[in-house]
């Protein structure tokens, strides 16, 4: 897919939709060079100490949270509604089991800002360095996020990530409407 680089803020309503409903592919590579996207449902871009950023959320039992860990980086890739079954097996499966990329008919190419793969078929693609991270400290959670989220005391690592480039294909809003 032709893209071109455009202000991360551009599609912001239309990726926040698609983050809710099938979900973003969080890319990122192993130690060995392979290619692995994770679904993710929950994410935030915007600014924060001035730099346009993505913050997205990996649990430390999740393949992608050794990925990010090993490369420093990661993308964030905006599926057409055309992409939800590849969505759904890359949210359900695990990259140390599988080429969930293969199994779902996606195509990884590198990043050009950031060691992270961008997924062909998708019309926007975020490439983020990440500047920091911590970890939810389940304490200081609400009991209703711990009780709903967090049964199996599997607590996530948030990952900030500067968005070093932000990349779309013409026509990126109507493809994700379809």
């Amino acid at each position: 897919m032709d893209r071109k680089k455009i202000d991360y803020r551009k599609y912001y309503e239309a990726v926040m939709k698609t983050l809710t409903s099938r979900g973003l592919l969080l890319g990122s590579y192993d130690s060995a060079g392979k290619a692995n996207a994770m679904t993710i449902g929950w994410g935030s871009a915007g600014s924060i100490w001035g730099l346009p950023v993505w913050i997205v959320l990996v649990r430390p039992s999740r393949y992608t949270y050794r990925c990010i860990e090993h490369a420093g980086c990661f993308s964030v890739n905006v599926p057409p509604d055309s992409l939800g079954m590849a969505c759904a097996l890359c949210g359900s499966k695990s990259g140390r089991d599988m080429d969930k990329l293969a199994a779902a008919g996606l195509t990884a190419t590198r990043g050009s800002t950031v060691l992270a793969p961008a997924i062909e078929q998708c019309p926007i693609v975020y490439e983020c360095q990440v500047v920091h991270s911590n970890d939810v400290i389940p304490a200081r959670l609400a009991e209703e996020i711990v009780s709903g989220a967090y049964a199996s005391n599997d607590y996530h690592r948030i990952y900030f990530g500067k968005i070093l480039a932000a990349y779309a294909s013409d026509g990126a809003d109507k493809l994700l409407e379809a």
